[in-house]
């Protein structure tokens, strides 16, 4: 699934990237040392966490899209890091809960 259709799922909206970011899997968390040992390749991450440790997470288990919920603003450090990372950021109002739901015909991330 596309990060342009993430946005479409969740009712958001692509802060940083082109929107073409690709995730087959979902991984919901906001403890970043969890996401470490638990995300797989390839997941799109629903989090609030709007900073740039995410973004390092994110590289480190090859996460190319990041949904921020609760609307959290994205910092200019982050989106400059993102977009360099060639990491999607999408913006949702919807909870954490409420994402993994709109999320749900993609399957969990796999466990390690």
């Amino acid at each position: 699934m596309t990060a342009a259709e993430i946005a479409g799922k969740v009712g958001g909206t692509i802060a940083v990237g082109t929107g073409g970011e690709e995730a087959s899997n979902v991984y919901v968390g906001d403890l970043l040392s969890d996401v470490m040992g638990h995300a797989g390749e390839g997941c799109v991450l629903v989090t609030i966490q709007n900073h740039l440790n995410t973004l390092a997470v994110c590289t480190l288990v090859g996460c190319e899209v990041v949904v921020l919920c609760h609307g959290r603003p994205v910092p200019p450090d982050m989106a400059e890091g993102a977009a360099r990372e060639e990491v999607a950021i999408v913006v949702t109002p919807l909870s954490q809960y409420e994402t993994a739901l709109a999320l749900s015909s993609l399957p969990p991330s796999p466990k390690k």
